[in-house]
């Protein structure tokens, strides 16, 4: 065992580095919240002109097409993907991407809940990517953007034909507001408010373009919808959900939190800026691991690291001779020894990953922050290397 790191002194200033929900924003207190319009309905004007300025500044400082629609919906980001699943998905075959937890969800619910009979899995273990090229632009095509569960992204949108007759619908809630998504080759859109900008949870984002409002209004699924999933009424799309008319009561609370984390973004750059400052996360993390031989990234070619779920995998000798059970508990030990410093909350990797780290670097982080708690983890790993190393 090579010479213990010495328990580091700095401490990170915000130790949340969960990957949802995640950090507020810099500056947030309870404060933020002072303007909510709490005890009012959702559908009277002053509640109705909120829910609205959180569609607008979302379109805003995503660079959303003209022509979009988007909308607030029930149940997070799951509840945006399975509206778009049950709604759009039967006139053609389909083409599923997975490669981590939540897009091998999105397979199992159309292979096994919707059972549609023309839907191909194109998929890889955590780590990889799939075969793109394996994509047919004749189907429609549902995959992630960024593996929040693995930290493996999409590094681009070339191998989307731009002359595509099927639907693209992209899970991008750990992608939107970190990474630049590029919206022509995207039909459907979704995420949550508890990512990149720090909202909270139950609230979900759909984005459809123009291609896709036309299959909503040309065809009717072969299985019955929720109300919840509903988005035409005789045919035509209900423009309402568009306008900040709900489906379902929102939370007037976490809207008011939504609007603080936009106007937080646009006031800091925007897009750009919080692109910039997920990246500048990345390569914090990517330059410690450079310096180490403990830990390596999860993705397993650079340019498909996510700059917001970044998951790390224990790499060195003496760990990977451990039994997965051993592996198991040891990264649980490390994880639990950093919360109990106070310094890095709720890191542990996803229940179906690999063994290891997950950090989130999303906008909202500070990079000091990460580099504060990178030196505790060499620390705490030092701890684990010595009560689990065999020998």
């Amino acid at each position: 065992m090579a010479q213990p790191h010495p328990k580091p002194t700095r401490r990170p200033a915000n130790p949340c580095f969960s990957s949802g929900p995640c950090a507020k924003r810099p500056g947030w207190s309870l404060a933020a919240l002072e303007g909510a319009l709490l005890g009012r309905s959702h559908r009277a004007k002053d509640p109705k002109a909120r829910l609205a300025e959180v569609i607008a500044l979302s379109c805003s400082v995503l660079r959303m097409p003209e022509g979009w629609r988007l909308g607030i919906v029930p149940a997070s980001d799951t509840g945006a993907v399975e509206m778009a699943l049950w709604s759009l998905l039967g006139p053609r075959g389909v083409d599923v991407l997975a490669w981590e937890s939540f897009s091998a969800e999105w397979a199992n619910d159309i292979t096994r809940q919707l059972r549609l009979p023309d839907a191909r899995l194109i998929q890889a273990p955590y780590g990889q990517l799939p075969d793109l090229a394996q994509v047919d632009p004749a189907r429609d095509c549902v995959f992630v953007w960024n593996g929040t569960t693995s930290g493996v992204r999409l590094p681009h949108g070339d191998w989307i034909a731009d002359d595509r007759a099927g639907l693209t619908i992209c899970d991008a809630t750990s992608a939107a507001f970190a990474m630049d998504l590029p919206w022509r080759k995207l039909d459907v859109v979704t995420w949550s408010w508890q990512k990149v900008l720090g909202g909270e949870a139950a609230h979900g984002m759909i984005a459809l373009s123009p291609r896709a409002v036309e299959r909503l209004e040309s065809h009717s699924p072969a299985w019955p919808l929720p109300k919840i999933f509903r988005m035409t009424k005789g045919g035509k799309l209900i423009e309402g959900i568009f306008q900040g008319d709900t489906i379902n009561t929102p939370s007037m609370l976490c809207v008011e939190d939504a609007v603080d984390g936009l106007r937080w973004a646009e006031g800091i750059g925007g897009l750009p800026a919080l692109v910039a400052r997920s990246e500048a996360n990345l390569a914090a993390v990517a330059e410690w691991v450079a310096g180490q031989g403990r830990f390596a990234f999860l993705a397993e070619r650079p340019e498909t690291r996510s700059c917001t779920s970044i998951c790390l995998r224990l790499v060195a000798p003496w760990f990977t001779a451990l039994d997965e059970a051993t592996q198991a508990r040891a990264t649980k030990s490390l994880a639990a020894r950093l919360e109990a410093e106070g310094v890095g909350l709720d890191v542990a990797p996803y229940r179906d990953a690999p063994p290891g780290l997950r950090l989130w670097g999303g906008a909202t982080v500070e990079t000091e922050d990460l580099r504060a708690l990178l030196p505790w983890v060499d620390w705490a790993m030092d701890a684990v290397e010595a009560e689990f190393r065999p020998g």
